[in-house]
């Protein structure tokens, strides 16, 4: 039986890919290449296309023997999120339809969806527990909560069971320094400082040092990518293995500060960063980070790469090697 892992191509998406085909299981990729890249993939079979496309899900479904799926493919860009929220409704909650009504159709009852903690947008406690409130302050996390809120009535109707895995920022690269970071445009903070290790920018811009935080800016948890691919390969096992559905955060419990980043960046890299602080941006939360008491306990979910020096140095090792990413 084979695991679907829809944008496998992305940056999360292949490190799970990855990450199955360690573990010696049959892997389908479903993406449509958007964002994605055949590169990042060392293995299992890709099939280009959009999950909107009815007749090319049947050629999916069909050609293999599906029993578990990996929900990555959607857009994820806050910002895009707010000035374009018909791209988001239409890919993210309309492309999660499409997949639950072929799943149903084709009998898959199990999925695994990656989520995001910005489900719940400002913080009630830090770190953020699951049984918090959600509301979410921008269209994309709305988008998720709504794709999470459709597999609980498909659970309800069809028996679809899924694991909803609510985290924030993903960082660092494979160990074998084969895949790694490559997004256009690039918005993720450890990407960024290392564009100007590499150069390819004049300074690192800090938005705001008067937070109400240890050293005054923002703190957010950064989860080395490959320990965020264990959690969703650990979460098909429990649905496996006849689990019902739940929702799990993932958060290295502490949070780093955009100082302390940058801080070993320079440490790891062995260069200058300038840095240079501007006005906060809105909206930006003092401090996010998410508990994962609930998936440590319940999924058996332990990080492996909790040093911040170790994500930002497997990150680098990738930079330094595909500095204009996979293909250019």
């Amino acid at each position: 039986m084979a695991i679907l892992v829809t944008g496998g191509a992305g940056y999360i998406g292949s490190h799970t890919v990855a990450a199955l085909l360690e573990k010696g299981e049959e892997v389908v990729i479903v993406d449509n290449l958007q964002q994605g890249h055949r590169e990042a993939l060392l293995g299992g079979k890709l099939y280009a296309g959009d999950l909107r496309d009815a007749a090319f899900m049947d050629t999916v479904f069909k050609e293999n023997e599906i029993d578990a799926i990996i929900h990555f493919a959607a857009n994820s860009l806050v910002g895009e999120s707010m000035t374009n929220p018909a791209k988001y409704y239409h890919n993210n909650v309309y492309g999660t339809l499409c997949l639950l009504e072929k799943m149903n159709e084709y009998g898959v009852k199990k999925i695994v969806f990656s989520s995001t903690a910005a489900t719940y947008g400002e913080p009630e406690n830090v770190p953020i527990l699951e049984s918090d409130r959600t509301l979410p302050t921008n269209t994309y996390g709305e988008t998720k909560l709504a794709m999470e809120k459709m597999m609980k009535w498909f659970d309800t109707a069809h028996g679809i069971k899924y694991v909803s895995l609510r985290y924030f920022n993903a960082a660092g690269a494979h160990a074998g320094g084969k895949i790694g970071e490559d997004h256009s445009p690039e918005t993720h903070l450890i990407p960024i400082i290392l564009q100007v290790a590499l150069g390819q920018r004049a300074h690192i811009s800090v938005f705001g040092d008067d937070y109400a935080t240890e050293d005054g800016t923002c703190v957010r948890d950064y989860i080395h990518v490959s320990d965020l691919a264990s959690a969703h390969v650990l979460a098909v096992e429990k649905l496996r293995a006849g689990a019902d559905s739940n929702i799990y955060n993932l958060g290295n419990g502490t949070g780093f500060s955009v100082k302390q980043v940058i801080d070993i960046a320079r440490k790891v890299t062995g260069h200058a960063i300038p840095a240079v602080i501007e006005p906060r941006r809105a909206g930006d939360p003092a401090a996010l980070i998410a508990s994962s008491e609930r998936a440590r306990a319940e999924l058996g979910w332990k990080p492996s790469h909790d040093s911040l020096e170790e994500i930002i140095a497997s990150a680098w090792n990738w930079h330094q090697n595909h500095p204009y990413g996979y293909s250019k």
